[in-house]
């Protein structure tokens, strides 16, 4: 009995206070310490399962990641990238939809963030777009469905918040895993624009030149260096993950600082008090986290949840189906990193049991989590997207249908085709 009105009070106390609009931070740990209270466990090891929770080598590379992600956000590679892609993909029907969705490939390789993604991309392409034809609703709803790519793009620190979470699973393989669902989703938004642009008449852009292409790869190359530092230095070894966001940090500062020049010092403090802002508030999730896995796991809540969803069927398809509604509905309602934080113990052994590797189960988290991020009433990036545009929601949510549906199939193929996600790191990290 007592057990029971524990889970009640950790589960229930949780969504109570999810619905009277909790900071999400605030509802996990409030949840934990009505549940530790009803169980009868001692207070005094909240602060030690905190502290553990955040006691993490591998989770040092979190605050790095994002720290590099501000920088380059911040340095002036946007019109930089956009140029890039624009050079590559703005000759076809809809060119600046395609450039909108390539840059936004090329930045989420830089950022890992579709919130930064939509912010500072966004307001440059939408007005740029609708100069040129676009309506503001497709450009809005382009901008913000591209911006999901940077999540899968390593590198992503919502990966290695996953790797961390699902038990210390490799980062190299996590980010090798991302690339090709990351150009899968780009190639399903592109296909999605082309036939809605073909529909609405949108214009091509100028034909391919070879000659400007390479000359806008040359200007962007030093920031999609930082990609190869990172990615390549963890999959050869030569650094850990917290070793490789360290250096990339570095180079980041140099790069946005002395030559692309788009920081002064001044600038870099106010994005290093930018990051400290993001850094308190996923470091406060993950500890909050860490005290709420603790008492699920205790009151062995992922063993019943995976009855409960093997006893309503024991089709692994079905199961594969019903984890993807379970992750977007938990999208509609809670930000990324608690999803990754409190779903993923729960839910990784019932992927597994039917057959999903650990590192394929990752990237369909971090898509549907990507989903949940457009979708009301609390997507962050949609409501970025409605700002930035000046438009309302409801419009927002309209024009960004086709592209649901574009990303659904993108996850169904990541699902039950494991391929997708494992062919690279099984090629490269044998």
């Amino acid at each position: 009995m007592n057990a029971s009105l524990a889970i009640f009070a950790l589960l229930g106390g949780f969504l109570i206070l999810v619905i009277l609009r909790f900071p999400i931070a605030y509802a996990v740990a409030l949840a934990s310490i009505m549940c530790m209270q009803v169980y009868g466990m001692n207070l005094a090891a909240l602060c030690q399962l905190m502290v553990k929770g955040i006691s993490s080598f591998s989770l040092m590379a979190v605050p790095f990641f994002i720290t590099m992600g501000c920088l380059m956000g911040s340095g002036g590679i946007s019109e930089k990238l956009i140029a890039l892609a624009n050079s590559l993909v703005g000759w076809m029907t809809g060119g600046m939809a395609m450039v909108n969705i390539v840059a936004s490939y090329f930045f989420g390789g830089i950022s890992g963030s579709a919130a930064a993604d939509t912010a500072s991309l966004g307001s440059i392409l939408i007005p740029m777009m609708e100069d040129q034809g676009y309506d503001r609703d497709f450009s809005t709803a382009v901008t913000i469905t591209s911006s999901c790519e940077g999540l899968l793009v390593p590198p992503s620190h919502n990966m290695v918040i996953y790797a961390t979470t699902a038990g210390s699973l490799s980062v190299g393989a996590l980010f090798l895993a991302g690339y090709i669902p990351g150009a899968l989703l780009a190639a399903s938004l592109m296909i999605g624009s082309y036939i809605i642009s073909k529909k609405r008449n949108y214009p091509k852009g100028e034909k391919f030149n070879l000659m400007s292409f390479l000359k806008q790869l040359s200007v962007s190359f030093w920031a999609l260096a930082a990609i190869i530092i990172v990615v390549v230095g963890v999959i050869g070894g030569v650094f850990t993950a917290t070793e490789s966001a360290a250096i990339a940090v570095i180079y980041s500062l140099i790069v946005s600082v002395f030559i692309y020049k788009g920081l002064d010092w001044k600038g870099v403090w106010r994005v290093l008090g930018d990051c400290v802002d993001t850094l308190s508030i996923v470091l406060i999730l993950i500890s909050t986290s860490a005290v709420f896995g603790n008492c699920l796991t205790l009151l062995h809540v992922p063993d019943m949840a995976a009855k409960a969803i093997t006893g309503f069927s024991s089709n692994p398809i079905v199961i594969a189906l019903l984890l993807n509604v379970i992750l977007l509905v938990l999208g509609c309602i809670m930000d990324m990193a608690p999803i990754i934080l409190i779903a993923t113990p729960i839910l990784l052994p019932i992927a597994v049991g039917i057959g999903i590797d650990p590192i394929q189960f990752g990237i369909m988290v971090i898509l549907n989590c990507g989903i949940g991020l457009l979708t009301p009433p609390v997507g962050s990036v949609l409501f970025i997207g409605s700002a930035v545009a000046k438009l309302p929601m409801e419009k927002v949510v309209k024009a960004t249908i086709p592209f649901y549906l574009c990303m659904i199939v993108t996850l169904l193929l990541i699902t039950f085709i494991p391929e997708i996600s494992l062919w690279l790191p099984h090629l490269l990290m044998k």
